[in-house]
């Protein structure tokens, strides 16, 4: 959500700014601009649009400057247009700022300048922000720098913020509080951005600021100091990214390539982790803790989204194996409802970026409440990885596309082995089982693979839905989120309308739906509740719905009463969601590619959502 690229150097910024922004596309924008330093004078171009709109605007400008900004705006305050994008200059015009986060306060301190004389020509928090940081450099004339610090002591809500000045064009000033910023460390050069896909082929050596942290940046050094002035000595880190992971690779979308990579990404999410030869099984990220999780009187899991429908996966194997209670939650109705938490608790929050607002938030309360927090997310050094008091990285790489497709498949498998892990600690499972499930676990991405050569079926199937107005998803038991993930899916990318229920519930309700029109959507693979969802399949087809059923391999009960049969290799039914959400996600892209919607970038989605 929002994109912040900034550079520092000896070479041309412009290029290597615009090529930072189209490397941010995924995170989801409306608008996108660029500032840099030409001729002694601070220049912004930007346009509301994409950012080739934005090269399109510059025409055969080259400008010329070794220190630029550049922003990829998703609209919060202000529609999205020219004047709303970024940068924003200050009133003197002197100042030019990036921001993503939202400025809470930025009203009353909007009022306040006004009443001194400002006038304002957007209608972001964002212009206000940097207007007001001037006015303090103005009043107190101070530096720059102490100008910010002075602001942000009296700024409420999130930012990231990137700052150019025309009368000091060889420093950069940065702060984040809330959304996230890292620094590249090159030669004589940094690169700022909002997570590492921008900055990788240029260095693998970077610095995540933490929290109310801001950086004094010149081509030769770089000062971190806390917005209470104690300065601090930088943590550089080194990025475990590889350049292809961030690029297509003759794939037509990003979608498509993460949904083929899952193989690779659970297999890399269990290596060093699971053998189950030997009966190993190890999560080191969690080790300190692990008799918490083992005593605890609650578990308490908390996401957004599709990291939410994994912690659903997750409530029914953590309670049959381990025995322990748990609860599923929003992030975004967590944090606002007084939720009772006990030091007894413990709390699993799952978020792919690690920076999802509402998930960071419900960590926080819950840190305050004396639970204590195990992060799940796939991006190192996010905040939620640095906040919480243990975790476990997913492993899968970078996601790019704004509908999760690995990240899913990556946190369910971190969730089945810590529940895996806790069940053999506590005793709670046998032995036998214990041996048996992680044999079943190191066969998944086989499995997987084995689900993906049924693309060129799910396209056909694709063809003959892709005009459908509505959906219906069905699941019970561990299934039951699949749907729910399926669902949204497909909402997501192609702009159907898409419900997913527990197939037993669609009689109190939205059987009414069902006509000839209405596709219906089951996933009855070979489990316990099999027979039930046969009948809930045929009360479907007594009602004239089109019915599509994922089953496991070998079923020969559906296959004689539906049409549209997808079969899927077998596994133990509380790792089926691994391998039944792979058709769901093929059905998903191919329906969105035929309908001709941008499937990586889906209208008004964000990959991170770093604002309320």
């Amino acid at each position: 959500m929002c994109g912040i690229v900034a550079y520092i150097g000896s070479k041309q910024a412009s290029p290597i700014v615009l090529k930072g922004l189209k490397r941010l596309e995924y995170r989801g924008y409306d608008s996108a601009g660029i500032a840099l330093i030409e001729d002694s004078l601070l220049t912004v171009y930007k346009k509301k649009g994409k950012v080739s709109d934005l090269e399109s605007h510059l025409g055969n400008l080259s400008p010329q400057s070794t220190i630029g900004i550049g922003h990829t705006r998703w609209a919060t305050h202000g529609e999205p247009n020219d004047i709303n994008a970024h940068p924003h200059f200050s009133a003197s015009g002197n100042l030019a700022i990036i921001h993503n986060g939202i400025i809470e306060n930025y009203s009353s301190i909007k009022t306040d300048l006004q009443n001194k004389g400002y006038k304002f020509n957007s209608d972001t928090d964002s212009e206000v922000f940097i207007y007001f940081i001037e006015d303090i450099q103005q009043k107190t004339k101070c530096s720059l720098d102490e100008a910010v610090r002075l602001a942000l002591l009296k700024i409420v809500g999130a930012y990231a913020i990137v700052i150019l000045s025309q009368d000091d064009p060889d420093t950069l000033i940065a702060a984040r509080k809330g959304s996230p910023l890292v620094i590249g460390i090159g030669e004589n050069e940094y690169f700022l951005a909002s997570d590492a896909t921008p900055i990788v082929e240029y260095t693998n050596e970077v610095v995540y600021m933490n929290d109310q942290e801001m950086a004094i940046i010149n081509k030769n050094n770089l000062i971190i100091k806390t917005t209470q002035d104690v300065e601090t000595i930088p943590y550089i880190q080194t990025l475990d990214i590889e350049l292809n992971a961030i690029e297509k690779s003759g794939y037509d979308h990003f979608m498509l390539k993460e949904i083929f990579e899952q193989p690779r990404s659970i297999g890399d999410c269990m290596r060093g982790r699971l053998n189950a030869a030997s009966g190993h099984l190890v999560l080191g990220g969690i080790r300190e803790y692990a008799n918490k999780l083992e005593c605890a009187e609650r578990i308490l899991i908390v996401g957004c989204g599709t990291s939410w429908h994994a912690g659903l996966v997750a409530e029914y194997f953590l309670e049959e194996f381990c025995r322990i209670p748990v609860e599923v939650e929003y992030a975004s109705e967590f944090r606002y409802r007084n939720p009772v938490i006990k030091e007894g608790d413990v709390m699993i929050a799952i978020s792919q970026s690690g920076e999802t607002a509402d998930t960071l938030a419900a960590i926080e309360l819950a840190k305050s409440k004396g639970a204590i927090v195990f992060g799940v997310c796939n991006v190192v050094g996010s905040t939620i990885a640095r906040i919480s008091h243990e975790g476990a990285y997913t492993h899968a790489g970078p996601e790019i596309g704004v509908a999760s497709t690995k990240a899913f498949t990556a946190q369910l498998t971190v969730l089945f082995m810590i529940g895996l892990l806790v069940a053999h600690q506590k005793g709670s499972i046998t032995e036998s089982k214990y041996r048996e499930l992680l044999v079943e676990m190191e066969q998944i991405p086989s499995k997987v693979e084995t689900a993906l050569r049924l693309n060129q079926q799910i396209k056909g199937i694709a063809k003959i839905f892709k005009d459908a107005r509505n959906f219906l998803y069905l699941g019970r038991g561990f299934n039951f989120p699949v749907a729910l993930e399926g669902a949204l899916k497909l909402k997501e990318i192609s702009y159907i309308h898409a419900e997913g229920y527990p197939a037993a519930e669609m009689k109190h309700g939205p059987i009414a739906l069902i006509d000839e029109e209405m596709p219906v959507v089951f996933i009855a693979t070979n489990d316990s509740s099999y027979e039930k969802v046969v009948s809930n399949i045929q009360e479907v087809k007594a009602r004239k719905g089109k019915v599509i059923v994922v089953v496991t391999e070998g079923d020969t009960l559906i296959s004689k009463m539906v049409e549209f049969v997808i079969e899927v290799p077998a596994t133990h039914p509380a790792l089926m969601p691994m391998v039944s959400v792979i058709p769901l996600q093929l059905l998903s892209y191919h329906i969105a590619v035929m309908r001709g919607c941008n499937v990586d970038q889906p209208r008004n989605l964000a990959k991170s959502v770093t604002v309320e």
